[in-house]
């Protein structure tokens, strides 16, 4: 019944700042905008294939200890250049670690305090071996 993930909606305090996050940090295309009453009031963004990242303005900032939503996670294919780039472009972004499931990942935030894990499998990640992981944090 499932075909994929759609969509994450997000929201922003400020679209500028997302969008130059998204777009001029991690190099994302922007898909199209929402209007409202004439003014800009959320974007799309590619996130591969037929998967999009929805922001939405919104002019309080989240209450970020009560998210129901924890992180979403961007999948690279080469993690080191990822990091490489953003702390190029002055961003921070944490050092690649191998996690407990096998595969590389960097943690970042946008400019909302989203977390964002940044990450690339290897062929022994258990999402393709199907191997339990073992949390160790």
């Amino acid at each position: 019944m499932i075909k994929q993930l759609a969509h994450v909606n997000i929201v922003a305090s400020d679209l500028a700042a997302c969008e130059a996050f998204y777009c001029g940090i991690l190099g994302m295309e922007k898909a199209f905008e929402f209007l409202k009453d004439g003014e800009l009031f959320g974007f799309y963004l590619k996130a591969g294939a037929n998967t999009f990242i929805e922001v939405f303005a919104e002019s309080q900032p989240p209450v970020t200890d009560r998210l129901p939503i924890k992180h979403l996670c961007l999948e690279v294919d080469d993690l080191d250049e990822v990091i490489r780039v953003v702390r190029g472009k002055g961003w921070p972004i944490s050092d690649k670690k191998l996690g407990c499931d096998n595969a590389w990942q960097s943690w970042i935030a946008d400019p909302s305090g989203v977390q964002i894990e940044l990450h690339q499998y290897t062929p022994q990640s258990s999402h393709f071996t199907g191997e339990p992981c073992i949390v160790d944090w």
